[in-house]
């Protein structure tokens, strides 16, 4: 059983100003791609953190084939970084904390405040997760969280009725309405559960004791959405983190947000309305493209329709997807060369080998790209070389074997 904020519609369009500036397909391209911190040089010194806070949400999801996606997200950002170090900056120091977002995400923990308006949402609904527990359940929760410090669901007395995963116990109910309310905060997993403590143990006094008004809350998580977007249709900046219409269309006039028009975004072709942030247009983006392969969360192409009209490439994650009926692979991983998605690496790992399970290119000309990908991908989970098992054209295979070596 999950919770998550729901996927929002954009509904109609307000009212907004005249655009002052007109970009081309490729500009809006490139001016995305340096907002992710993807084209140019890589913010090595912020290191992980400072992917964190420029980007605002990173997403949390329970599948690993290489890694789980919250480390591929650094990864593809600043390369090689020790996956030790990934956790380290997600879970240690009290620098981060875990919310709904655009779903289940960490968060830089400066962005506590901002959430206010998610918080005193969730507590005026009458049922979080279908199930009302009980006051004393709640207050048992709250008082062994005090007592001991930071627990597991487990340890706070079990998660589970019985074996199905959604079966949850009335402790797990209660830990979790308590998330969701913000009197307790999960800033640390272990073995991939989450440890649950009291936010105002956990969060610090400045910022837990802040509680900022709807409208500051959503035009500030607006602005800042516009920013880690570079430009982005009303669809786009309520995808972010999951608002709803009416939300984004009180605040977006003052987010400091400026519309513009972007070719080939519009119906069949046409230019389309959009928002750009300020600084996003003050310079054209230059610099080195990243090549990496992309986790399906990383919120560059997490928004399936934003993908689509901004790279060409429609994507979609068969994970769940009846083994016959994927294209692509389990967890097909976009692969980003150039400031394009050219292609798409299925991968899994055998003790040593990482092993691609099926490949597909755009051109032939990508064939180097794909190889240095899947070398650095292979290096930086230990693993010692490369299989490829399905390629789209067989005919590419000898010259992508010499090339990995």
């Amino acid at each position: 059983m999950t919770a998550s904020t729901p996927r929002p519609t954009a509904g109609p369009s307000p009212a907004t100003p005249a655009p002052a500036t007109v970009l081309g397909a490729d500009d809006a391209r490139r001016i995305a791609l340096r907002a992710q911190g993807l084209l140019g040089a890589p913010d090595r010194r912020g290191g992980v953190r400072g992917v964190l806070r420029r980007l605002g949400a990173v997403q949390l999801d329970t599948i690993s084939v290489l890694a789980r996606s919250h480390e591929l997200v650094p990864y593809a950002r600043l390369g090689a970084v020790g996956r030790p170090a990934v956790e380290a900056a997600y879970w240690g120091g009290g620098a981060s904390f875990e919310y709904w977002s655009h779903a289940a995400c960490v968060l830089p923990v400066e962005e506590w405040p901002l959430f206010a308006f998610r918080r005193r949402g969730y507590r005026a609904k009458a049922h979080v997760w279908g199930k009302q527990v009980d006051a004393a359940t709640y207050r048992t929760v709250l008082d062994k969280l005090r007592a001991e410090g930071p627990l597991t669901s487990t340890e706070l007395g079990g998660a589970k009725r019985t074996a199905e995963w959604w079966d949850w116990s009335d402790t797990k109910i209660a830990v979790e309405r308590a998330l969701a309310f913000g009197d307790v905060v999960c800033t640390e997993r272990r073995s991939w559960k989450r440890v649950y403590a009291l936010a105002e143990q956990a969060i610090p006094a400045e910022l837990f004791a802040a509680e900022p008004d709807d409208e500051h809350c959503l035009r500030t998580l607006v602005a800042q959405s516009g920013a880690a977007l570079g430009v982005a249709t009303r669809a786009d900046l309520l995808d972010y983190h999951r608002l709803r219409a009416d939300q984004l269309d009180a605040v977006l006039p003052d987010s400091g947000l400026v519309p513009v028009q972007v070719a080939g975004w519009g119906p069949d072709g046409s230019p389309g309305a959009a928002w750009a942030d300020p600084a996003a247009l003050a310079a054209a983006p230059r610099g080195r493209h990243r090549t990496t392969l992309l986790s399906p969360f990383d919120s560059l192409i997490w928004d399936r329709p934003r993908t689509e009209r901004i790279f060409g490439m429609l994507h979609r994650l068969e994970a769940y997807t009846p083994r016959h009926k994927r294209v692509h692979g389990y967890f097909a991983m976009p692969l980003l060369a150039g400031g394009r998605l050219v292609g798409r690496v299925d991968p899994a790992r055998e003790g040593r080998t990482l092993v691609a399970r099926q490949v597909s290119l755009d051109s032939p000309r990508h064939l180097e790209a794909l190889a240095g990908a899947l070398r650095e991908a292979a290096s930086w989970v230990g693993c010692e070389g490369v299989r490829v098992e399905a390629l789209h054209d067989e005919a590419l295979r000898p010259a992508l074997e010499e090339l990995l070596g």
